[in-house]
C-alpha cells in the first residue's frame, strides 16, 4: 500500500428536478402557511421528482456534471460512492445503477446510508480510498427523492423536504489541501426520532403498515431539533481542532440545509459572520443527503469559493448521526 497523500475535490456538480412546489401551493394540500413554514424554517419552495423520476436518475445527472467540472472522463473513474437513504430499489445499490449508466465501467460502487449526514461520511470515506493509495479518482454523489417518502397529510414533515442530487470528484491533490480531516459520529439510541419503519426485514410490508402509513417518514421534530442545534456547532469545531485549526481560520461554512434557525445557531457557537455561512434552503428545502454538495456546487459557481480558502462542512441527520469536514480548496497551482 502506498503511503498516505491528501485526497481533494476537483469537481462538483449538481442537479434538482424542474417541478417546483411553493408554500403557496402547499397551503392548498395541508393546513399550513406561508408565513409559519418560512418563519420556523426559512423554506419557501422545493423541488419535487416526477412520478418517474428515481434518485438515481437525479444523481446520475450531478454525476456528469461534476465529472465535466473536473474535466475527468468516466472511464477514469475508480469507485463511485452514493449517500443515499431513498435509493432506486433495496438492493441493487443505486451507485451501481450510476456507475453503470455514466459509463464507469471499471468503477467499484457501494451505498451509504446515513440520512442526511451521508454526504459527509461518503466525502470522507472515498477520501480515504485515494489518501491510501488504493484509487486514484472517486466520484461521491449524495442523491434522495424523500417525496417519494412523504406522508402528505403530515404537515410536519412534507412541507420540509425536497428532492436532489449534487456530486464531487476527488483526485490527490499537494499536501495542506483537499480534504483536511473529518470527525464522523453516532448516537443509535435516537433511531426512533426520525425513521421510515417499514418495508424491509422489521416490518416487511403488508396491508396493516401501509394503512398505518410506517412507509413514510416519522419523525419527532422537536428533539431533533435540539439535537441538531447542538450537534452542528460541536461537530465543526471538533473538526477544527482536529485539524489544529481555528474559528477564526473559516473562509466559508456549508452545513446540512435542514433549517435556518439550526444554521444561525451553529454560525454563532462558531463566530461566523453572515458571509462566511453558506444558505440556499429557501429554495431547496431539506434535500438529505443531497442537501452540502448542493450547496457546495452553488457555493463554487456563486463565486463564493476561492483557491486557499478553509470550507468547513457540516451534517446530521437519521440514526441519529453527525459528521464535518475540514476542507482546503484548490491544488496550489491556482493560489
Amino acid at each position: 500500500m502506498k503511503s498516505i497523500r491528501n485526497a481533494g475535490i476537483v469537481g462538483v456538480g449538481s442537479y434538482v428536478p424542474p417541478r417546483v412546489l411553493t408554500n403557496q401551493e402547499m397551503e392548498s394540500i395541508v393546513d399550513t402557511s406561508d408565513e409559519w413554514i418560512v418563519t420556523r424554517t426559512g423554506i419557501r419552495e422545493r423541488h419535487i421528482a416526477g412520478p418517474d423520476e428515481a434518485s438515481s436518475d437525479l444523481g446520475l445527472e450531478a454525476a456528469r456534471r461534476a465529472l465535466a467540472d473536473a474535466g475527468v472522463d468516466p472511464g477514469e473513474v475508480d469507485l463511485v460512492v452514493t449517500a443515499t437513504i431513498s435509493g432506486d430499489m433495496i438492493f441493487p445499490a443505486t451507485a451501481s445503477i450510476i456507475q453503470h449508466r455514466i459509463g464507469a465501467s471499471r468503477a467499484a460502487a457501494f451505498d451509504i446510508g446515513a440520512g442526511c449526514t451521508g454526504f459527509i461520511y461518503a466525502l470522507t470515506t472515498g477520501a480515504q480510498f485515494v489518501a491510501s493509495g488504493m484509487y486514484e479518482t472517486v466520484l461521491v454523489v449524495g442523491a434522495d427523492t424523500l417525496s417519494k417518502l412523504l406522508n402528505w397529510k403530515d404537515r410536519t414533515t412534507c412541507v420540509l423536504f425536497g428532492d436532489g442530487a449534487g456530486a464531487a470528484v476527488l483526485k490527490p491533490v499537494p499536501e495542506g489541501y483537499g480534504v483536511l480531516g473529518s470527525v464522523l459520529g453516532s448516537d443509535g439510541s435516537g433511531t426512533d426520532l426520525l425513521k421510515v419503519e417499514a418495508g424491509i426485514s422489521r416490518r416487511p410490508a403488508s396491508h396493516e403498515t401501509v394503512d398505518s402509513c410506517l412507509h413514510t417518514i416519522r419523525m419527532a421534530g422537536s428533539e431533533v431539533f435540539k439535537f441538531a442545534t447542538r450537534v452542528m456547532g460541536e461537530a465543526a469545531l471538533g473538526v477544527l481542532d482536529k485539524c489544529g485549526l481555528r474559528a477564526e481560520d473559516v473562509s466559508l461554512f456549508i452545513p446540512h440545509q435542514a433549517n435556518t434557525r439550526i444554521i444561525d445557531s451553529a454560525a454563532r457557537r462558531l463566530g461566523l459572520a453572515p458571509e462566511k455561512v453558506f444558505i440556499n434552503i429557501e429554495n431547496y428545502g431539506n434535500t438529505s443527503a443531497a442537501s452540502i454538495p448542493l450547496a457546495l456546487d452553488e457555493a463554487v459557481q456563486g463565486g463564493k469559493v476561492h483557491p486557499g480558502d478553509l470550507l468547513v462542512l457540516v451534517g446530521f441527520g437519521a440514526g441519529l448521526t453527525w459528521g464535518a469536514c475540514a476542507v482546503r480548496w484548490g491544488n496550489g497551482s491556482d493560489d
